[in-house]
């Protein structure tokens, strides 16, 4: 950091004062889940800084859309589901239920499930033609997600303390020395 001000002290405190609050919390992960299928949540922060795997990148190339953005985030989650899956696999778990993609982007989504190639698309071609193909062999699915209940969010944006606290809640945060 070239200049550190007041500003970036607070900051630290007040990441400080979290962690400190925190120092229970962390991911329980139940023996009985009724989860049968992976799930994706995808975001991206277009021109900005960009789950069991947990990942906030920034993208190492400059998306020339907001489409373009959400389509890199959205096949890379994809390719992270995929490796998972195939590692739950060899432990001997073998889910028959589709990888389920979250994006609350409808105009990607709607983009991804056409068949038609568009010149306003074509710089995302390989990433759509990617995640269709997924689609078409019915190895992931795309449903519906209102931005409210993005769970991305979390990583890309600036959350309330209520939003975020729900969204730890989804995702399986709780205090570990007492479980509820």
């Amino acid at each position: 950091m070239h200049n550190p001000g007041e500003q970036h002290m607070n900051a630290v405190m007040r990441i400080l004062r979290y962690l400190k609050n925190a120092s229970g919390k962390g991911i329980l992960f139940a023996k009985n889940v009724d989860h049968q299928s992976i799930e994706v949540y995808t975001n991206a922060d277009w021109a900005g800084g960009n789950l069991v795997t947990w990942k906030s990148k920034k993208q190492n190339v400059v998306a020339r859309s907001s489409a373009e953005a959400e389509f890199r985030g959205m096949a890379l989650g994809l390719c992270e589901a995929l490796w998972l899956r195939l590692l739950l696999q060899d432990l001997g778990y073998l889910s028959r239920q589709p990888i389920r993609l979250f994006c609350d982007n409808k105009v990607v989504c709607d983009i991804a499930h056409n068949p038609v190639q568009h010149d306003r698309t074509k710089h995302v071609e390989v990433d759509r033609f990617f995640i269709k193909e997924k689609l078409d062999d019915k190895i992931v699915e795309l449903p519906n997600i209102r931005s409210e209940d993005q769970l991305a969010d979390i990583l890309t944006k600036a959350v309330s303390s209520q939003v975020f606290s729900k969204f730890l809640d989804k995702l399986g945060m709780c205090d570990i020395y007492a479980p509820t």
